[in-house]
């Protein structure tokens, strides 16, 4: 429990405390002190100073009090996901998503802008500051209003914001995102890798909450992955984790390739083996064959209890996951778990609004956190 902390700095202690409280509080209509204390793990006398400080910052609010019973009334409490917002957004090649989400995660706001996988840098940016525009003025908000945005996209991102390797989308290595975004909104700015980013969502909102080890598999117009091991989302040394596409041999490159063969869009391709075509039929075979050899690589290192498949693609998982069971079980000496994510085409823009709200409550925990009193 945090207050069994010792021999720590008293301002880190009422921090990690301060965010217990925040945590025990989110998600909930109301608690009382004493519910409160329960959840935490602190005393009673611990947890009225840190919900008496929360009250006083804004991020706590009294919620009446609790009628019936003997005595007074006791007072009930809830956390304030009005106080403050976060952004999120998912570069596409073929559409822009922003959100605005309050604390607690909810979204608020939402709106898409079409693009192109052609788009050039220049172009692709300008309908980002469309997207961003448009979700902010829907939400009666401004750039300053946010928190802190979380931001994903296609290929390697290093720790500062910058696409340091993109294949998929012309002109797009050497984007500085971060700096990009903070022109439309000052809060930090938070950037990621988009598998990862949907890996994270789906251990968040989606069908993975309750896995400690996971794959997520983006299958789309490109194949990625993401990595959850012992319940976190893992980046490496060089944030470079999960790219195992990048060796040819395990046939991620080409895997699509198959289903365009067939002479048809992916979504017709799929609709006609479900349909019983059997050229169709053959074509997703093909196209599962390469997939499942990246994946039984990821099985066999990590062990995880489940694959997710998400991205474009997962709207046909009733044509692609017993397929993709069969060749797993030809290759692992254990089959997990294989799941259809239940997040589609959102998942990535719910990893970036989850990527904010762990920047925020990071900088509850180091007192940077914005105060919001005067709301």
């Amino acid at each position: 429990m945090a207050e069994e902390l010792s021999g720590g700095d008293l301002s880190r202690l009422r921090q990690l405390n301060a965010l217990a409280v925040i945590k025990a509080l989110q998600g909930r209509p109301s608690l009382t002190l004493t519910e409160v204390a329960k959840r935490t793990g602190l005393s009673r006398a611990s947890t009225e100073d840190v919900v008496r400080e929360l009250l006083q910052k804004g991020w706590v609010a009294e919620a009446g009090a609790t009628a019936g019973g003997v005595g007074r009334p006791a007072r009930r409490y809830r956390f304030r996901a009005d106080a403050g917002r976060v952004l999120g957004v998912d570069i596409g090649g073929h559409k822009i998503r922003t959100v605005v989400a309050d604390l607690d995660g909810d979204v608020q706001q939402s709106a898409c802008v079409a693009v192109t996988p052609e788009m050039g840098r220049l172009e692709r940016l300008e309908a980002v500051d469309r997207a961003v525009a448009e979700c902010l003025e829907g939400a009666g908000l401004t750039g300053g209003d946010v928190w802190a945005s979380g931001v994903g996209t296609t290929g390697l991102v290093d720790g500062v914001g910058r696409v340091v390797l993109s294949e998929a989308l012309p002109e797009w290595t050497g984007v500085d995102l971060a700096t990009h975004l903070r022109r439309l909104a000052p809060a930090p700015v938070l950037v990621e890798n988009d598998s990862k980013l949907a890996a994270l969502a789906e251990c968040w909102r989606g069908v993975a909450r309750y896995a400690k080890d996971m794959v997520f598999l983006l299958a789309g117009l490109r194949t990625g992955a993401g990595l959850v091991i012992d319940g976190k989302l893992h980046r490496g040394f060089a944030n470079a984790s999960g790219e195992i596409g990048a060796l040819p041999v395990l046939g991620w490159i080409r895997a699509q390739e198959h289903l365009s063969a067939a002479n048809g869009e992916a979504g017709d391709v799929f609709a006609a083996a479900r349909a019983g075509d059997r050229a169709a039929a053959t074509a997703v075979r093909r196209y599962v064959k390469d997939l499942a050899l990246g994946v039984s690589a990821l099985v066999l290192a990590l062990d995880p209890q489940m694959v997710v498949l998400g991205g474009g693609f997962s709207r046909s998982a009733d044509v692609l996951i017993d397929p993709l069971k069969r060749e797993l079980d030809r290759w692992c000496i254990r089959t997990p778990e294989v799941l259809m994510s239940a997040l589609g085409d959102e998942a990535v823009v719910l990893g970036a609004v989850r990527l904010a709200l762990d920047d925020v409550e990071e900088r509850v925990l180091d007192g940077r956190a914005p105060l919001v009193s005067h709301l």
